[in-house]
């Protein structure tokens, strides 16, 4: 059941402060070296242009530019998005601090190997079929 209470009794149990005057930090950025994401958008745009290199119509010009301005707003908005506010004091992490400390994950500490293993293998996977793909094309 449900009890209303009164602004009287709320005013009397409430503890009311002052607003802070500060923003707390935030650290936006996504901590992994800036290569490992470079290295999945080029294999992103590697594959698209595997494709549009090896199936090229004119009717598949249209959906490669569309595809290209997804993948490119996909990466750069949220890199955008690291560098918002004033507080912005967070800075992607050096590949040598990744070698030597490795990334904390929800399952716990992963190697910098490791790290970037799980970060491109779909990306990779991705280039790779799109080159199969191709080759299957350019053979039938």
């Amino acid at each position: 059941m449900s009890k209303h209470f009164t602004r009287e009794l709320v005013a009397e149990q409430a503890a009311i402060v002052a607003a802070p005057k500060t923003m707390p930090e935030t650290d936006r950025s996504f901590e992994l070296p800036k290569g490992l994401y470079i290295a999945t958008v080029g294999l992103y745009l590697g594959f698209l242009a595997v494709m549009a290199a090896g199936l090229s119509t004119p009717g598949l010009i249209i959906p490669m530019v569309i595809f290209t301005l997804f993948i490119v707003a996909g990466f750069g908005l949220p890199a955008l998005w690291t560098r918002i506010g004033p507080e912005h004091r967070g800075r992607n992490m050096s590949w040598a601090k990744l070698v030597s400390q490795g990334i904390v994950t929800h399952t716990g500490r992963v190697k910098a190997g490791d790290a970037a293993v799980q970060m491109l293998i779909l990306p990779a996977l991705i280039f790779c079929w799109g080159i199969a793909t191709v080759t299957i094309a350019a053979f039938v």
